[in-house]
C-alpha cells in the first residue's frame, strides 16, 4: 500500500493510493496514520479494504508527511562509505546516531526556511524507515519485520551550526522545515529489497547525488537492531538512514543553499518530493 496524508498542516487525514493511483480517504477506517495503525494487525486490516469503495480524494490537496505524530526522528550520520570519504571523515565502527527534532517535519513539497544567518544550508536524500511493530534487544534476523514501510526523507542540515558551533550535531540537523518526509508511506510488504534503492537528488535541475541503499555501510537491519540496545522503539518512530554522496558540503568548492532554489529529490518505488527555498522571516 502507498499511505498518505493530506490536507492542511496540522490537520491531515489519512489516505491510500489505490491501484489506478486514485486517492482514497481512510478516515472512516482510522484517525492518523501514525502509532497503533502501523502495527501489523492494523496494516492488514487495511489491506483488506475493499479500496475502490472508499470515497475518492478529488482535486490536488497538499501531502503532509506521510507519518503523524511522530515520537522519535533518528538519524544515521555517514551511513555511506563515499559520502563519509567525501565529507574527510573515518568510516565508523558503529552507527553515528543523532536526532532530528519532530517540529522540523513538514510535508515533501512544503518549502524549506533557511534559517537567520545561515550561509551553509545543505541537503541529503535519504531513505527513511517508520516503525511498526516496537520492541527492545531487536535481533537482526528479525529486524525487517519490525518495519511498517519507508519513504523518502530531506535530512537538511546546516553545516556550519552542526560541526563548526560547537557540541553536537543536532542544532544542525532540526531547524524549522529540515525534515520533509514524504510523500507515501510503501508498507513494507511493498519493497522486496531495502538495500536496492535507487535515490537521487537535484537542485535547479542539477544532480548533485545518485545512488543506491546497497553501498550503506550499516544496513536497515543492522540499524535497527543496533537502536533497539540503547531505546525502546515504537511504532511511527522514524529512522533516517544516512545519505549518498554528493552533498553541497562535499562540492569542490562547497555549494550550499540559496532562497528560491527549487530541491528535487527520489528513491524509486518511493515518490518524489520538491521543496522551495525560502529565507527565514
Amino acid at each position: 500500500m502507498k499511505l498518505v496524508r493530506v490536507g492542511e498542516a496540522g490537520k491531515e487525514r489519512p489516505a491510500v493510493i489505490d491501484e489506478q493511483g486514485v486517492l482514497r480517504d481512510l478516515s472512516q477506517h482510522i484517525e492518523d496514520i501514525a502509532g497503533d495503525a502501523l502495527l501489523p494487525s492494523s496494516l492488514e486490516t487495511l489491506r483488506r479494504l475493499p479500496l475502490h469503495q472508499l470515497p475518492e480524494i478529488n482535486g490536488q490537496p497538499r501531502i503532509g508527511a506521510c507519518v503523524g505524530r511522530i515520537g522519535k526522528f533518528i538519524c544515521i550520520g555517514l551511513n555511506y562509505a563515499d559520502h563519509a570519504a567525501e565529507t574527510g571523515a573515518e568510516i565508523p565502527k558503529e552507527p553515528v546516531v543523532f536526532s532530528k527534532w519532530t517540529s522540523a517535519v513538514v510535508g515533501p513539497n512544503d518549502a524549506v526556511k533557511i534559517p537567520r544567518g545561515s550561509v551553509k544550508t545543505d541537503w541529503e536524500v535519504e531513505l527513511g524507515v517508520v516503525i511498526g511493530k516496537g520492541g527492545s534487544y531487536i535481533s537482526e534476523e528479525e529486524a525487517l519485520s519490525h518495519v511498517a514501510g519507508y519513504c523518502v526523507v530531506n535530512d537538511v542540515s546546516e553545516r556550519e551550526y552542526q560541526i563548526e558551533r560547537g557540541g553536537t550535531w543536532d542544532k544542525g540537523k532540526g531547524c524549522d522545515t529540515f525534515g520533509p518526509i514524504g510523500p507515501w508511506l510503501v508498507t513494507a510488504d511493498e519493497i522486496a529489497d531495502p538495500q536496492q534503492l535507487d535515490l537521487w537528488l537535484e537542485v535547479d535541475g542539477k544532480r548533485y547525488q545518485n545512488g543506491n541503499t546497497r553501498t550503506m555501510i550499516f544496513s536497515v537491519a543492522q540499524i535497527i537492531s543496533y537502536l533497539s540496545r540503547f531505546m525502546s522503539l515504537q511504532p511511527g518512530d522514524v529512522i533516517s538512514t544516512g545519505t549518498p554522496p554528493g552533498v553541497g558540503m562535499g562540492q569542490k568548492p562547497p555549494v550550499y543553499l540559496r532562497p528560491g532554489q527549487t530541491i528535487t529529490l527520489c528513491i524509486v518505488g518511493l515518490g518524489e518530493q520538491r521543496q522551495v527555498t525560502q529565507e527565514s522571516k
